[in-house]
This record gives C-alpha cells, sequence and structure tokens, in this order.
C-alpha cells in the first residue's frame, strides 16, 4: 500500500520529462520555453520540499494515515488541474498544488514504515520502498509516451487519478494509525522562511542561464537566498519546536547521510532534465520510444534496492555508499563521450549504470537518517530526507539547465547571426526554439539549422556532464570520510540512543517504552 502511494509521486515527475517537448511545441502543447519547463518541474519541488517538514510535523502530530489521505486527494485534484491547464503559467501553479499534495503524502509512507516495522525488518522494508522509486520510473515514461502517442499532452497528468482512487480506498483499509505523543508546535515562520530562502535560489540560478549572472535579477536573487536560509538557520536554533532541527547535523552520520542524497540526487536529476531533449530532438525518437530508455535506470533500482541492506550487513555503509556513488559518477561523466551518432545501446546501458548505483546510496542513507532518530519522530526525520532530496533535485535542474542554457547559447550564436531578430533570438533560447524556427525553413537552411543547434546542445551537455559528475565524486568523498565502516561479526548494532550519545557524548538514559 505504502509503495503505490509513493508510485503517485514518483510517476508524476518521471512523465513530465517524457512529455516536457510536447509541452513546449506552440501547436500540439503549451508553447512552454525553457525556463518555463524548468519552472514545471521546481515549482513542484519548491513547495514539496518547502512543505515537507512542516507536513512530517502534521503528520506525527494529527496521524500518518489522515495526512496520507488528505495529501492523496489533494495531489489527484491538482493532477486534474494540470491536465487542464491552458497556459505555461497556469501549468506551473498546478504543478505547485501538486507539490502541495505530495508533500502530505512522501513523509507518511515513510514514517509509517518506520513505526510499523522493527528495527529488524526496517532496512529491508525501505530498500523495498526505494524500489518502488525505479517502478515508478520504469512505469512512468511508457505509459506516459503511450498517451502522448495517442492523446493530448494533459493526458499524462490523469493516470495519477485512478492511482489516488485506489490509494485512498487502501489507505483507510490497510494502514493503522499513528502519532507522536508529544508532538511539538508547528513553526510557521521556519516554513516561510524555508520556502522563500529555496525560491530565490532557484530563481536566481534559472535567471542566471537565461540572462546571465550580472544582472541584478540573478545576483540579487542568489544573495537574498542567501541572507534569508541564514536567518532561518538562526531563527530553528532558537525557537522550541523547529520544523528543522539544525542541530541533528551535529550526528555526523544524518549530516554525511543526507549531503550524500542531496549530491546525488543534485547530478542525476539534471542530466535527467537534460537527456529528455537530446533523446526526443537531437535522436529524434518519439515520447514513447525515449520514455522506453529510461527502463534500464528503473529496473537497475527495482533490482538492486532490495537488495541493498544484506549489501550493507555484509560490508558495511561506507562501501556500499561510497561504490555506489562512484557508478553514479561514471556514468554522468561518460555522458560527455555522448554524441548524435552513438548507438543508442550505449545511452541504456549508462541508464542502468546510474540506475545501479542510485540504488546503492538511497537505501543505506535513508535507513542511516531514520535510524539516527526515535520512531516517533520519524515523520520529521523522513522529511528531512525527503527534503533534501527534492532540494538536491531542484538545484540539479536550474544549475544544470543554467548551463545548458549558458553554453548552448554561446555556441549557437554564429549560426544565428544572420537570422531575423524574432527567429534568432528564439534559436538562441533553447534547442526547442531552434527546432521551432527551423521548421519555418526549408531545404539547406533547415538542415544547416538543426545541424548547428543539435552541435551546440551536445557541446553544452558535455560542460553539464562534468559538472554533474564532479558532484557525484563530491558524494563519494562525504561517504568515504564520515560513514560508519562495517560493524564487527557479532557486534550488536547500537540503538537509535546509544548512537546519538556516541555523536555527542551526552548520558545515556535508557527509557522502557
Amino acid at each position: 500500500m505504502l509503495v503505490i502511494s509513493l508510485l503517485v509521486v514518483v510517476l508524476d515527475n518521471t512523465v513530465l520529462n517524457v512529455a516536457m517537448r510536447t509541452i513546449a511545441d506552440p501547436q500540439k502543447g503549451l508553447g512552454a520555453t525553457q525556463s518555463q519547463l524548468e519552472w514545471a518541474i521546481n515549482s513542484y519541488t519548491l513547495v514539496f520540499a518547502g512543505l515537507l517538514f512542516t507536513a512530517g510535523i502534521l503528520a506525527d502530530r494529527l496521524g500518518r494515515r489522515i495526512t496520507l489521505t488528505v495529501g492523496l486527494a489533494l495531489f489527484g485534484i491538482a493532477s486534474l488541474v494540470s491536465a487542464y491547464s491552458g497556459s505555461p503559467d497556469q501549468l506551473i501553479w498546478a504543478r505547485a498544488l501538486m507539490g502541495l499534495g505530495a508533500a502530505a503524502v512522501m513523509p507518511s509512507t515513510l514514517s509509517i514504515i518506520a513505526n510499523v516495522f522493527d528495527p529488524r525488518e526496517r532496512g529491508r522494508a525501505i530498500g523495498v520502498w526505494a524500489g518502488a522509486v525505479g517502478l515508478g520510473v520504469a512505469i512512468g515514461p511508457i505509459v506516459g509516451g503511450l498517451l502522448l502517442e495517442h492523446f493530448w499532452w494533459g493526458s499524462v497528468f490523469l493516470i495519477n487519478v485512478p492511482i489516488v482512487i485506489v490509494g485512498l480506498i487502501l489507505v483507510n483499509t490497510l494502514i493503522p494509525e499513528s502519532r507522536d505523543p508529544k508532538p511539538g508546535r508547528i513553526d510557521v515562520v521556519g516554513v516561510l522562511l524555508s520556502i522563500v530562502g529555496l525560491t530565490l535560489l532557484t530563481y536566481g540560478v534559472i535567471e542566471g542561464g537565461d540572462h546571465g549572472f550580472g544582472k541584478i535579477e540573478a545576483w540579487g536573487a542568489l544573495a537574498g537566498a542567501v541572507v534569508v536560509l541564514a536567518a532561518f538557520v538562526v531563527y530553528e536554533r532558537r525557537i522550541e519546536f523547529p520544523s528543522l532541527d539544525v542541530r541533528l547535523f551535529s550526528n555526523s552520520k544524518f549530516s554525511a547521510s543526507t549531503g550524500m542524497i542531496g549530491l546525488v540526487f543534485f547530478a542525476a536529476m539534471g542530466i535527467m532534465f537534460i537527456s529528455a531533449f537530446y533523446l526526443q530532438l537531437v535522436r529524434g525518437y518519439g515520447p514513447l520510444a525515449s520514455g522506453a530508455l529510461f527502463v534500464p535506470f528503473a529496473a537497475a533500482q527495482m533490482v538492486f534496492a532490495p537488495r541493498s541492506a544484506a549489501m550493507v550487513k555484509r560490508f558495511g555503509p561506507k562501501a556500499v555508499s561510497t561504490t555506489g556513488l562512484l557508478l553514479v559518477a561514471i556514468g554522468l561523466a561518460s555522458w560527455m563521450f555522448i554524441s548524435e551518432t552513438t548507438p543508442i545501446w550505449i545511452v541504456g546501458a549508462l541508464f542502468f549504470l546510474m540506475g545501479v548505483g542510485m540504488a546503492n546510496v538511497m537505501p543505506p542513507a535513508t535507513e542511516a537518517i531514520m535510524s539516527s532518530l526515535p520512531r516517533e519522530k520519524a515523520g520529521v526525520g523522513s522529511a528531512v530526507s525527503n527534503t533534501i532530496r527534492q532540494v538536491g533535485g531542484a538545484l540539479g535542474v536550474a544549475a544544470l539547465g543554467a548551463v545548458i542554457a549558458s553554453v548552448y547559447r554561446d555556441h549557437v550564436a554564429d549560426a544565428t547571426a544572420a537570422l531575423p531578430p524574432a527567429a534568432r533570438d528564439g534559436a538562441r533560447e533553447s534547442i526547442s526554439g531552434g527546432y521551432a524556427v527551423a521548421s519555418h525553413l526549408a531545404g539547406p537552411a533547415q538542415q544547416a539549422l538543426i545541424h548547428n543547434v543539435n552541435d551546440a546542445f551536445i557541446t553544452a551537455m558535455h560542460s553539464a556532464a562534468i559538472g554533474s559528475a564532479i558532484f557525484a565524486v563530491l558524494g563519494a568523498v562525504v561517504a568515504v570520510v564520515w560513514l560508519p565502516g562495517k560493524r564487527p561479526a557479532g557486534a550488536p548494532a547500537p540503538s537509535t540512543a546509544e548512537s546519538l550519545a556516541e555523536e555527542q557524548g551526552a548520558e545515556l538514559v535508557t527509557v522502557g517504552e
């Protein structure tokens, strides 16, 4: 049941990756620009990330089952609104509403796992939970591609509705209610500061990529983000019931695990965003065929994520996580050698390699985070884990999208210099704009522009691949330095309280349940 609830959240982003070219098309879609497409992804992600802390606290306070129920219902309604959006701006706002529903769903599923399964089973359960992400990645592009082949672009959001209906029925049939017996107050100021800070940060990165970081819109937003996020940290340290207890980061295992999640999602989600344009424009694959090429990534997670707990038990979290992050880095770095004529099976193999790597990073990192907190605070722990993942992914899309936009614009400038001003601006805005301009040309002029647009995009993609691989390597360094190694044979697993006591030098007090 928890897998079904998680699927509806994961399906949404994977389907959108396949549908981006269609949504960018002025005739078949909404005529969205690249920056609007980035915001269609990030409006969802930022609301999702900004409200996860509050959703985790509400789940602990009001009950995890009721929070999951409300989140699923809201997500289904927002999916309907997204499907019938009449403009890119309406889609962006509808996606933000979907993020509100997802914020209630995601932490509830993970915190229910923490309360339903005992510590001996929890690692395996979280592995299955993480494997469900792979299942969603596999189903989403295929179903989305089939819908786009036969129906209008909005149909890709309607697939959420039947899943939500099934989920609502099963949640209230199978899931036991649970809550924190001593919940804290809701931190309204902290939530607002986090949303404003993350929005300014993402806006600054996207604006800088579109128009240059020398303009006040870009650097002013980034400077404002630093100020607001710094105020958020200071405020959270001083109040009794913070939305994010920043003191948790004094636990090195907790900090390392959240850092790894943020870095690997920063690296991987940016490339996933870029690869959709490569497959559908440069290589000319339709939505269904390009969706099928994401299946190796998903299959790897489905196969290896549930087995990660056994790998951690045998080799230790440090070795497993480091190996996983290095596999992701190798897969990302290999995109530097992808060209317009690379055999497509190589692209599929790189997705598979990245999937294997992430399958051996997410479960042990998530388990480390959840085991650092007592069970009654599972909602907060889940919120931190998922917030870092969403923020990392949003910044990855924004930052690597900015790299793509900047490098593409520089390399296509000479090839578009002779075009009329309106066509020149459109071709320089993005590869989608370049193809739209080329569709109005004929003969050699059309082929020449498409060749130059493809060449500029691939050059930009190589630059983004370098940046993403560096962040994955940084995640591996974090794992090597701060994650614990293999526990000696026969040594008992430390309890949550003992782990915290070891980190903080505190006196351990055992309390019977």
